[in-house]
């Protein structure tokens, strides 16, 4: 596991170096909390007491995170979300290829602002990866991920599609860094009700 966290260390470090925050919160604090405490209401007890050991420092990352996403989905799993992501990331590049400055931009943004899964992101992984160590990479790869494209956006509607297509390799490693944690149940979670 230590290896794992190494390599996404690694993986994400150049990726993060070119982003910066991810934009302004969408949801105050409260409305982090309150959104969060209806993820918890779907878990059963050995999951939620799992998510309760963590740290205060873990806790607050992750409300950080679900502050920067107005959109919770009581539906769609992680599976789903990531399909969302996926084909706005196709639209990124599709829009870089045909200089579509605008399709470029609000594809971005929705990466930036995806959904968050029925139950939240903790719930679809495995009950031993619910540390403060592995979930202590979240916050980097949420960076890489999100706020690039946020950078990218941001890029795009000046005009500057070579500066948001710059911006492509290092959401995707970030990606593939949270792949590697997430992968292994990505659609359903036996702990989700």
């Amino acid at each position: 596991m230590k290896n794992i966290i190494l390599g996404l260390s690694l993986l994400v470090s150049a990726s993060v170096l070119l982003a910066n925050v991810d934009g302004e919160p969408k949801l105050t604090t409260k409305e982090a909390q309150i959104k969060m405490k209806a993820s918890l209401g779907l878990l059963d007890n050995e999951l939620k007491q799992r998510i309760g050991k963590l740290s205060d420092s873990t806790k607050g990352t992750l409300i950080q995170i679900y502050r920067h996403h107005d959109r919770h989905s009581m539906q769609s799993t992680l599976r789903q979300v990531m399909q969302e992501v996926g084909q706005d990331y196709e639209t990124m590049v599709s829009a870089v290829f045909m200089n579509n400055p605008e399709m470029a931009a609000d594809a971005a943004r929705r990466i930036a602002n995806h959904r968050i899964p029925r139950g939240g992101l903790i719930a679809y992984l495995e009950l031993d990866q619910i540390t403060d160590e592995l979930l202590g990479g979240l916050d980097s790869m949420n960076t890489a991920v999100e706020g690039n494209a946020i950078k990218f956006a941001q890029a795009a509607e000046k005009g500057d599609m070579a500066g948001a297509a710059a911006l492509l390799s290092p959401i995707a490693n970030g990606c593939v860094a949270c792949h590697v944690i997430f992968r292994g149940k990505p659609g359903t979670n036996v702990h989700i009700k």
